[in-house]
């Protein structure tokens, strides 16, 4: 029989998420409410903000807002390969770029997350990883280092 246990870690960490949307939102309307600064930073708070709302209503209605199963803890010897991967990771933006790096990473992780299915690993790895790059690049105001999306 598995017995439910307090917990508020998920929802310290959902106001958190909103406390800092709502903090980054009204200090960028603060330096600037011109619709070139907003472009993104509005409707992305707006869509964060949503999830968070709608996170907590589904977890009020399910009555799991304050409570985690019992049995619900990710063993430490499988979290510690998420955090090498992630500095392997980080480490390798340098020397492979972002794109080449990102897609790398999420493929990895599919792997070590269990996904055996190739054609679904790759395409998404590639689609995401190229993706978030060129989303990137052009979204910043610096060049990014890349190995195939160069220019």
């Amino acid at each position: 029989m598995s017995t439910n246990k307090r917990d508020y870690g998920d929802l310290l960490v959902l106001m958190a998420l909103a406390g800092f949307t709502l903090w980054y939102l009204l200090d960028a309307i603060r330096v600037s409410s011109a619709v070139q600064n907003l472009l993104l930073i509005l409707p992305l708070s707006i869509v964060v903000l949503a999830i968070v709302l709608l996170e907590v209503a589904l977890r009020l209605k399910r009555g799991t807002l304050f409570t985690r199963p019992a049995d619900d803890s990710e063993p430490l010897h499988r979290t510690l390969p998420v955090v090498g991967l992630f500095a392997a990771y980080v480490i390798s933006l340098e020397i492979l770029g972002f794109d080449v790096a990102t897609v790398l990473f999420v493929a990895l992780y599919l792997v070590m997350k269990g996904e055996r299915n190739w054609l679904l690993l790759g395409g998404y790895s590639l689609a995401f990883g190229f993706g978030a790059a060129f989303f990137f690049a052009q979204m910043l105001p610096y060049p990014m280092h890349m190995l195939v999306l160069q220019g």
